[in-house]
């Protein structure tokens, strides 16, 4: 089968039937595509004839063009999914990946917002005092509150909060369904949000809408918590995803149970949350080296 036919059946496969995100699909297409036009220039057009030799060369030519190395590791993320693809339907005979080795990405501890700075999304005056301050105000506290990704808040409908089970049902990546507790005092700041956007603009089953109508964009929320953040925290970068971090890392700094943190999180492997551990060490260190008479003044 010709490589470019092979990607395209598959690029219609994750598209339609494991309907994975718009963006998600964008990548895989890109970076395969970007193969297909590497290994024909080195003479190969058929998935019969593709080796890992020309997987390993197309990683080089990026990592020459000095592409970092999560970058590079995504790309090969999107090229194992396919030979996945293709071998799991027979339409090809081996396993190319085995021999392609990802580029070491170095561990960075996740940035997270201080406690003393989130405390000031409860602040009196912080927000305007209309419905579209009202809606800030949630988002933001939902952000910190429960950890969902941006994509997840965005994605949230009026149906997903039950007030009564105090609970949020989110939609994570693969369309996977996960719930989360929520406070008494959030529970009561959606309630009033609701009965505030119900007199204020037009029905929706959207829970946060924009000011045209219709669902939050993605783009906008990552706007939103800009203009709040950047003004209350010093943190090195400000996002959504920031937010995220902060839940888990505060809760692990009060001794919260990792595998709980995981589910909360909609981690798949423990390995992935563990990351916050490394914060709280780091965390310690700090106060040890502020603290400690002979911590004081000395590096760790």
């Amino acid at each position: 089968m010709k490589i470019c036919e092979a990607i395209e059946r598959y690029i219609a496969y994750i598209a339609n039937e494991r309907r994975m995100a718009a963006g998600t699909v964008e990548n895989y297409s890109h970076d395969l595509y970007d193969l297909a036009s590497f290994a024909r220039e080195c003479g190969v057009e058929d998935t019969d004839e593709l080796t890992a030799r020309e997987v390993r060369e197309w990683q080089m030519s990026h990592m020459e063009l000095g592409e970092k190395p999560g970058t590079v590791k995504r790309r090969l993320a999107s090229v194992s999914g396919w030979l996945r693809w293709l071998r799991r339907n027979k339409l090809l005979d081996r396993d190319i990946m085995a021999r392609v080795s990802a580029p070491r990405q170095p561990k960075h501890l996740p940035i997270f917002f201080k406690e003393n700075e989130t405390e000031h999304l409860y602040d009196e005056g912080l927000f305007a005092d209309d419905f579209w301050g009202r809606r800030d105000a949630l988002m933001l506290r939902m952000l910190y509150e429960t950890g969902i990704r941006r994509a997840e808040l965005a994605g949230l409908k009026e149906n997903s909060v039950d007030l009564g089970a105090l609970t949020l049902k989110v939609l994570g990546k693969r369309n996977k369904e996960r719930y989360i507790p929520i406070e008494n005092e959030l529970a009561h700041n959606i309630s009033e949000y609701l009965a505030l956007k119900h007199q204020t603009v037009e029905p929706s089953e959207w829970l946060f809408v924009g000011k045209r109508g219709g669902r939050i964009s993605e783009g906008m929320v990552y706007t939103i918590v800009k203009k709040y953040m950047s003004s209350l925290s010093t943190a090195d970068r400000i996002s959504p995803h920031v937010f995220r971090h902060s839940f888990a890392t505060h809760i692990m700094n009060e001794g919260g149970d990792m595998e709980a943190i995981r589910q909360l999180l909609g981690h798949a492997s423990l390995s992935t949350t563990e990351i916050y551990t490394h914060v709280t060490r780091e965390r310690l260190k700090e106060v040890y080296r502020h603290a400690h008479p002979r911590g004081r003044g000395k590096s760790s």
